[in-house]
């Protein structure tokens, strides 16, 4: 056995769904506006997991041009049968209250790997679809009951309807299954069946603070179902000092030695504000199921920060550190773009060897043409850097590094040109929509050559360096003491709109002159750091801080 702690995918990894396959373990996540869409991780013992690849990969599967911020691919269902994997998945283009316009496609495929069919339409009645594999090779659709209707329940219960392989949609009318319990805004349904009972396994709460996982269940598959005595199954609510917060939205494995296993998210607040900036985790927890009893946790509802897993070995880290220098044809598998994929266009990895090129489209507030590239932020403690060589011709071509959240909220240090015709390093932030400057003036960059740009993120404070690419330069820190919390779902709340991702780091471009001029990334690297010095909340030339690069 050996010792995991929670969480064992960090950052943006929300929703999860778990599913056991020979001697595979396999965990779906929602990637919402993120593309490609649906992102699976492999592990052979709980342990040590790997990125498998993306379900999503082809624009005939997923049209997101235009999708809000948060909309996109949610809460995914992965399960394994008649020797295929099924995915079902939702496409929300709308989450302006009370509507949700939502719609809910299957894909399959031989291999993890793919290729993933095309997908087919299920329905449009709500969210969180689920597909169940009965006994007797009958297949269920499962998923939420949206009521945009004033004075209702919006969250109208679960809704049961049989799938038709052969007709290849769903067939007979739906039937509302459970209303779910005190707890309300019920979602996230999964299917179950043991020792003759069909156990439903719920997300119940909100994705928030008030988040839990509940069970229940019933002798036949139309119900009635039974909420647990040990309600709920798993929650921090009570718990509001562990380290693990907002707990919910899990689904259910057992491993080949008979013990069982949920996976759910969670996430790790930080501060007097406890925000929470890596957003949506997945974490993982052992728990006993005896014959014709109710699964329960050893330890009560509160989820355990370490468990042990069946793994003899593991890393000391999911990704504690990466570096792309761009020497492949292709981007790696970590690096995601905004509601399309790349095209030549505007990204090359072959036009100039050994660098990522990107040619500037839209601003950062736009939700269609995004000229970026973004990593998961993973730790609370990290230090990124990326050289880049970009010779803009006025301040409408800018490229850079920036901590993105959605279009709204981020910190972008960008290089482009002042009035005076000089190249310089501009900071933007976003708050809610709300935009400024934080360099004033901007800082003065050499005319030509490549620069080096840095970030720093520890523990909620973010701060920014640039160095000139050239023998014996040193970093010059160009601001600090940022407030970098504001990159979480609980600031864009706080601002009254919604949020359920997390922070990406970005390397993007943008060009509103239609220049043409590239910006060329010679290397990116990702790694943890220790604690900064004490924040600063701007400092001025003659007291920049110099380090070597």
């Amino acid at each position: 056995m050996s010792t995991v702690t929670n969480p064992i995918l960090p950052g943006f990894h929300p929703d999860p769904s778990i599913v056991r396959v020979g001697e595979w373990y396999y965990l779906a996540n929602s990637t919402f506006e993120w593309w490609p869409g649906v992102r699976i991780h492999r592990s052979r013992d709980l342990a040590n997991w790997e990125l498998a690849g993306y379900a999503l990969t082809r624009r005939s599967q997923l049209e997101m041009r235009g999708n809000l911020d948060s909309g996109g691919v949610w809460a995914p269902c992965l399960s394994h049968a008649d020797g295929l994997f099924w995915l079902i998945y939702s496409d929300a283009k709308s989450l302006n209250s009370p509507f949700k316009d939502v719609r809910n496609y299957l894909v399959t495929a031989e291999r993890i790997e793919g290729p993933w069919s095309e997908p087919l339409y299920l329905n449009a009645s709500g969210f969180d679809p689920s597909l169940f594999h009965d006994g007797d090779g009958r297949k269920w659709l499962v998923n939420q009951i949206w009521d945009p209707r004033p004075a209702r329940n919006a969250f109208a219960g679960i809704a049961l309807q049989e799938y038709s392989v052969t007709e290849q949609r769903l067939v007979g009318e739906p039937l509302t299954i459970f209303r779910g319990s005190a707890l309300g805004i019920t979602e996230g349904p999964h299917l179950y069946r043991k020792d003759g009972y069909y156990y439903l396994v719920t997300a119940e709460g909100g994705t928030g603070w008030e988040h839990a996982i509940t069970v229940a269940r019933s002798r036949t598959l139309i119900g009635p179902y039974e909420v647990s005595p040990h309600h709920p199954l798993l929650s921090t609510r009570d718990h509001p000092q562990h380290p693990l917060q907002k707990t919910g939205h899990g689904s259910f494995v057992q491993a080949p030695d008979g013990n069982w296993y949920v996976a759910y998210l969670c996430s790790r607040p930080h501060g007097e504000k406890r925000r929470c900036m890596l957003g949506r985790e997945t974490a993982l927890q052992p728990f006993a199921w005896p014959e014709g009893d109710w699964p329960r946790l050893p330890q009560g509802n509160c989820p355990a920060v370490t468990v042990e897993v069946p793994g003899v070995a593991m890393t000391p880290d999911y990704l504690p550190e990466f570096t792309d220098t761009f020497a492949a044809p292709e981007l790696n598998l970590q690096w995601n773009t905004l509601r399309e994929p790349a095209t030549a266009n505007w990204l090359s990895l072959t036009e100039r060897p050994g660098f990522l090129r990107l040619r500037g489209r839209h601003s950062l507030n736009s939700t269609f043409e995004q000229s970026l590239v973004g990593f998961r932020l993973l730790h609370q403690r990290c230090r990124i850097s990326t050289r880049l060589e970009f010779n803009p011709k006025s301040f409408q071509q800018t490229a850079g590094l920036a901590l993105y959240y959605n279009t709204r909220n981020f910190y972008y240090a960008c290089v482009s040109r002042g009035d005076a015709g000089n190249r310089e390093l501009r900071i933007l932030a976003a708050h809610n929509g709300q935009f400024r400057e934080l360099l004033t003036p901007p800082h003065q960059l050499p005319e030509t050559g490549a620069v080096i740009i840095i970030a720093e993120f520890i523990d909620g404070a973010l701060r920014f360096s640039v160095c000139a690419d050239a023998k014996d330069s040193a970093a010059v820190e160009v601001i600090a003491g940022i407030d970098a919390t504001t990159l979480s779902d609980d600031a864009v709340y706080e601002g009254g709109s919604w949020g359920f991702t997390g922070t990406f780091v970005v390397l993007c471009a943008q060009d509103s002159g239609d220049s043409g001029i590239p910006a060329d990334f010679g290397s990116f690297h990702y790694g943890r750091a220790g604690p900064l010095d004490p924040p600063r909340i701007l400092l001025r030339h003659a007291q920049r801080s110099r380090s070597t690069c």
